[in-house]
Protein backbone atom coordinates (compact mmCIF):
# COMPACT_ATOMS: atom_id res chain seq x y z
CA UNK A 1 0.00 0.00 0.00
CA UNK A 2 2.95 2.50 0.52
CA UNK A 3 4.18 1.92 -2.76
CA UNK A 4 0.96 2.73 -4.08
CA UNK A 5 0.46 6.20 -1.93
CA UNK A 6 4.56 6.93 -3.15
CA UNK A 7 3.28 6.81 -7.01
CA UNK A 8 0.11 8.85 -6.18
CA UNK A 9 2.33 11.58 -4.34
CA UNK A 10 5.13 11.65 -6.52
CA UNK A 11 3.70 11.29 -9.90
CA UNK A 12 0.35 12.45 -9.41
CA UNK A 13 -1.37 15.67 -8.33
CA UNK A 14 -3.51 13.95 -5.84
CA UNK A 15 -2.49 15.24 -2.01
CA UNK A 16 -1.44 12.43 0.19
CA UNK A 17 -0.22 14.48 3.13
CA UNK A 18 1.65 11.53 5.17
CA UNK A 19 5.38 10.98 5.68
CA UNK A 20 5.98 7.66 4.12
CA UNK A 21 9.14 5.85 4.10
CA UNK A 22 11.62 5.50 1.51
CA UNK A 23 13.28 2.48 2.17
CA UNK A 24 14.48 -0.22 -1.01
CA UNK A 25 10.83 -1.88 -0.41
CA UNK A 26 8.73 0.95 -1.09
CA UNK A 27 10.72 2.64 -3.38
CA UNK A 28 10.29 -0.29 -5.60
CA UNK A 29 6.95 -1.14 -4.47
CA UNK A 30 6.23 2.65 -6.47
CA UNK A 31 7.84 2.01 -9.18
CA UNK A 32 5.80 -1.35 -9.24
CA UNK A 33 2.31 0.70 -9.17
CA UNK A 34 3.39 3.34 -11.24
CA UNK A 35 2.29 1.93 -14.22
CA UNK A 36 -1.18 1.07 -12.12
CA UNK A 37 -1.63 5.04 -11.64
CA UNK A 38 -1.45 5.59 -15.52
CA UNK A 39 -3.99 3.31 -16.07
CA UNK A 40 -6.37 5.22 -13.58
CA UNK A 41 -4.94 8.32 -15.27
CA UNK A 42 -6.80 6.65 -18.48
CA UNK A 43 -9.62 5.39 -16.92
CA UNK A 44 -10.13 9.07 -15.67
CA UNK A 45 -9.52 9.95 -19.37
CA UNK A 46 -11.71 7.76 -20.42
CA UNK A 47 -15.09 9.00 -18.01
CA UNK A 48 -14.39 12.60 -19.57
CA UNK A 49 -14.51 11.88 -23.05
CA UNK A 50 -17.73 9.30 -22.20
CA UNK A 51 -19.22 12.25 -20.07
CA UNK A 52 -18.58 15.31 -23.08
CA UNK A 53 -19.58 13.11 -25.60
CA UNK A 54 -22.30 10.88 -24.42
CA UNK A 55 -23.63 13.04 -22.09
CA UNK A 56 -23.22 16.37 -22.64
CA UNK A 57 -23.32 15.65 -26.28
CA UNK A 58 -20.37 17.53 -26.85
CA UNK A 59 -17.88 17.48 -30.31
CA UNK A 60 -14.93 15.11 -30.36
CA UNK A 61 -12.83 18.25 -30.24
CA UNK A 62 -13.89 19.27 -26.90
CA UNK A 63 -13.89 16.04 -25.86
CA UNK A 64 -10.16 16.13 -26.70
CA UNK A 65 -8.86 19.24 -25.13
CA UNK A 66 -10.59 17.86 -21.57
CA UNK A 67 -9.56 14.56 -22.31
CA UNK A 68 -5.77 16.00 -22.50
CA UNK A 69 -6.29 18.47 -19.76
CA UNK A 70 -7.94 15.94 -17.46
CA UNK A 71 -4.13 14.36 -17.82
CA UNK A 72 -2.46 17.16 -17.24
CA UNK A 73 -4.27 18.26 -14.16
CA UNK A 74 -3.90 14.36 -12.69
CA UNK A 75 -0.69 14.51 -13.18
CA UNK A 76 -0.08 18.22 -12.31
CA UNK A 77 2.05 18.59 -15.61
CA UNK A 78 4.80 16.70 -14.16
CA UNK A 79 5.62 14.84 -17.11
CA UNK A 80 5.38 17.75 -19.05
CA UNK A 81 7.70 19.75 -17.45
CA UNK A 82 10.17 16.97 -18.16
CA UNK A 83 9.35 17.12 -21.76
CA UNK A 84 9.67 20.74 -22.32
CA UNK A 85 12.87 20.79 -20.17
CA UNK A 86 14.38 18.28 -22.17
CA UNK A 87 13.27 20.78 -25.34
CA UNK A 88 14.85 23.63 -23.61
CA UNK A 89 18.65 21.64 -22.87
CA UNK A 90 18.05 19.49 -26.13
CA UNK A 91 18.02 22.57 -28.74
CA UNK A 92 20.33 24.80 -26.77
CA UNK A 93 23.12 22.74 -29.08
CA UNK A 94 24.86 22.94 -26.21
CA UNK A 95 27.93 20.74 -24.82
CA UNK A 96 26.72 17.77 -22.23
CA UNK A 97 27.16 19.45 -18.66
CA UNK A 98 25.80 22.69 -19.95
CA UNK A 99 22.64 20.74 -21.55
CA UNK A 100 22.40 18.91 -17.61
CA UNK A 101 22.84 22.59 -16.46
CA UNK A 102 19.62 23.69 -18.37
CA UNK A 103 17.03 20.51 -17.03
CA UNK A 104 17.89 22.06 -13.63
CA UNK A 105 17.36 25.52 -14.28
CA UNK A 106 13.24 25.72 -13.41
CA UNK A 107 12.67 28.18 -16.13
CA UNK A 108 11.02 27.84 -19.17
CA UNK A 109 12.96 28.79 -22.25
CA UNK A 110 11.65 29.55 -25.95
CA UNK A 111 12.83 26.00 -27.37
CA UNK A 112 10.77 24.49 -23.93
CA UNK A 113 7.40 26.26 -24.88
CA UNK A 114 7.66 25.55 -28.92
CA UNK A 115 7.71 21.74 -27.12
CA UNK A 116 5.37 21.87 -25.10
CA UNK A 117 2.66 23.61 -27.51
CA UNK A 118 3.51 20.87 -29.95
CA UNK A 119 2.79 17.60 -27.85
CA UNK A 120 -0.31 19.30 -26.65
CA UNK A 121 -1.23 20.33 -29.84
CA UNK A 122 -0.60 16.76 -30.93
CA UNK A 123 -1.88 14.91 -28.75
CA UNK A 124 -5.33 16.88 -28.89
CA UNK A 125 -5.62 16.14 -32.54
CA UNK A 126 -4.54 12.34 -32.21
CA UNK A 127 -7.25 12.36 -29.34
CA UNK A 128 -9.80 14.01 -31.55
CA UNK A 129 -9.17 11.47 -34.64
CA UNK A 130 -9.64 8.39 -32.41
CA UNK A 131 -12.81 10.05 -30.86
CA UNK A 132 -14.33 10.41 -34.19
CA UNK A 133 -13.48 6.95 -35.57
CA UNK A 134 -15.32 5.33 -32.66
CA UNK A 135 -11.69 3.91 -31.55
CA UNK A 136 -11.37 5.51 -28.00
CA UNK A 137 -11.98 2.07 -25.87
CA UNK A 138 -12.41 1.57 -22.50
CA UNK A 139 -9.10 -0.61 -22.75
CA UNK A 140 -7.30 1.74 -24.88
CA UNK A 141 -7.40 4.60 -22.30
CA UNK A 142 -6.27 2.08 -19.72
CA UNK A 143 -4.00 0.06 -21.83
CA UNK A 144 -1.70 3.36 -23.12
CA UNK A 145 -0.57 5.05 -19.73
CA UNK A 146 -0.13 1.94 -18.22
CA UNK A 147 2.20 0.77 -21.12
CA UNK A 148 4.24 4.08 -21.20
CA UNK A 149 4.88 4.05 -17.63
CA UNK A 150 5.94 0.66 -18.01
CA UNK A 151 8.45 0.72 -20.56
CA UNK A 152 10.05 4.07 -18.53
CA UNK A 153 10.46 1.53 -15.73
CA UNK A 154 12.62 -0.34 -18.28
CA UNK A 155 14.54 3.00 -19.49
CA UNK A 156 14.94 3.95 -15.83
CA UNK A 157 16.57 0.93 -14.65
CA UNK A 158 18.47 0.42 -17.83
CA UNK A 159 19.95 3.10 -18.24
CA UNK A 160 22.62 4.49 -16.49
CA UNK A 161 22.60 8.03 -14.90
CA UNK A 162 23.25 11.41 -15.80
CA UNK A 163 24.51 12.65 -13.06
CA UNK A 164 25.19 11.93 -9.51
CA UNK A 165 22.39 13.72 -7.47
CA UNK A 166 18.89 14.74 -7.70
CA UNK A 167 15.72 12.53 -6.96
CA UNK A 168 16.66 10.15 -9.70
CA UNK A 169 19.69 9.48 -8.18
CA UNK A 170 17.76 8.76 -4.97
CA UNK A 171 15.63 6.88 -6.26
CA UNK A 172 17.94 4.72 -8.80
CA UNK A 173 20.23 3.61 -5.68
CA UNK A 174 17.10 2.64 -3.55
CA UNK A 175 15.41 0.26 -6.69
CA UNK A 176 15.25 -3.61 -6.92
CA UNK A 177 16.09 -3.28 -10.88
CA UNK A 178 15.36 -6.60 -11.39
CA UNK A 179 11.60 -6.33 -9.14
CA UNK A 180 10.65 -3.49 -11.63
CA UNK A 181 11.38 -4.94 -14.38
CA UNK A 182 9.75 -8.55 -14.48
CA UNK A 183 6.87 -7.04 -12.82
CA UNK A 184 6.68 -4.23 -15.72
CA UNK A 185 7.39 -6.85 -18.65
CA UNK A 186 4.54 -8.89 -17.17
CA UNK A 187 1.84 -6.60 -16.25
CA UNK A 188 2.46 -5.09 -20.00
CA UNK A 189 2.29 -8.77 -21.69
CA UNK A 190 -1.00 -9.28 -19.53
CA UNK A 191 -2.65 -5.75 -20.99
CA UNK A 192 -1.42 -6.15 -24.21
CA UNK A 193 -3.22 -9.86 -23.93
CA UNK A 194 -6.22 -8.11 -23.19
CA UNK A 195 -5.93 -5.68 -26.03
CA UNK A 196 -5.52 -8.32 -28.68
CA UNK A 197 -8.47 -10.44 -26.96
CA UNK A 198 -10.58 -8.12 -26.09
CA UNK A 199 -10.51 -5.39 -29.42
CA UNK A 200 -9.67 -8.83 -31.51
CA UNK A 201 -6.63 -7.47 -33.11
CA UNK A 202 -3.47 -8.99 -32.28
CA UNK A 203 -2.04 -7.42 -35.61
CA UNK A 204 -2.50 -3.81 -33.30
CA UNK A 205 -1.14 -5.67 -29.62
CA UNK A 206 2.11 -6.92 -31.78
CA UNK A 207 2.50 -3.69 -33.51
CA UNK A 208 2.47 -1.73 -30.10
CA UNK A 209 5.20 -4.10 -29.00
CA UNK A 210 7.70 -3.29 -31.91
CA UNK A 211 7.23 0.35 -31.43
CA UNK A 212 7.93 0.24 -27.52
CA UNK A 213 10.88 -1.51 -28.37
CA UNK A 214 12.09 0.55 -31.15
CA UNK A 215 11.50 3.48 -28.99
CA UNK A 216 13.20 2.57 -25.94
CA UNK A 217 16.32 1.35 -28.10
CA UNK A 218 15.75 5.39 -29.48
CA UNK A 219 15.51 7.18 -26.59
CA UNK A 220 18.37 5.03 -24.16
CA UNK A 221 20.89 5.87 -27.28
CA UNK A 222 19.70 9.42 -27.58
CA UNK A 223 19.17 10.20 -23.90
CA UNK A 224 23.00 8.28 -23.86
CA UNK A 225 25.01 10.41 -25.95
CA UNK A 226 23.47 13.61 -25.23
CA UNK A 227 23.05 13.91 -21.54
CA UNK A 228 25.38 10.95 -20.12
CA UNK A 229 22.62 8.80 -19.02
CA UNK A 230 18.48 8.94 -17.57
CA UNK A 231 17.29 12.09 -15.31
CA UNK A 232 14.34 12.55 -14.06
CA UNK A 233 13.61 14.98 -16.67
CA UNK A 234 14.02 12.54 -19.36
CA UNK A 235 11.93 10.29 -17.67
CA UNK A 236 9.19 12.39 -18.04
CA UNK A 237 9.90 13.36 -21.53
CA UNK A 238 9.73 9.67 -21.86
CA UNK A 239 6.62 9.12 -20.82
CA UNK A 240 4.56 12.00 -22.72
CA UNK A 241 6.53 10.82 -25.79
CA UNK A 242 5.91 7.15 -25.23
CA UNK A 243 1.92 8.30 -24.99
CA UNK A 244 1.51 10.50 -27.88
CA UNK A 245 3.40 7.79 -30.33
CA UNK A 246 1.47 4.98 -28.73
CA UNK A 247 -1.88 6.89 -29.40
CA UNK A 248 -0.64 7.56 -32.78
CA UNK A 249 0.61 3.41 -33.41
CA UNK A 250 -3.21 3.12 -32.39
CA UNK A 251 -4.40 4.97 -35.03
CA UNK A 252 -2.25 3.39 -37.39
CA UNK A 253 -3.63 -0.37 -36.34
CA UNK A 254 -7.32 0.11 -36.13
Amino acid sequence: MNGVMLAIQFFTAIPIRKELPLGRKEVTAMYVALPFVGAAIGLAMYGVSELLLNVLNFGTLIAAVFIVLTGIILTGGLHLDGWADTGDAFFSYKDREKRLEILEDPRLGAFGTMALVLLIIVKIALFNEILMNGTGSIVIFIAIPFLARAAMNVYFTKVGLAKDKGIAHFFKEKIAAGTVIGCSVIGSAVILFAVGLLLKNVLLAVGIVAVIVLALVIFRNWSLKHFGGVSGDLCGAFIEGMEAVLWFTVLCFI
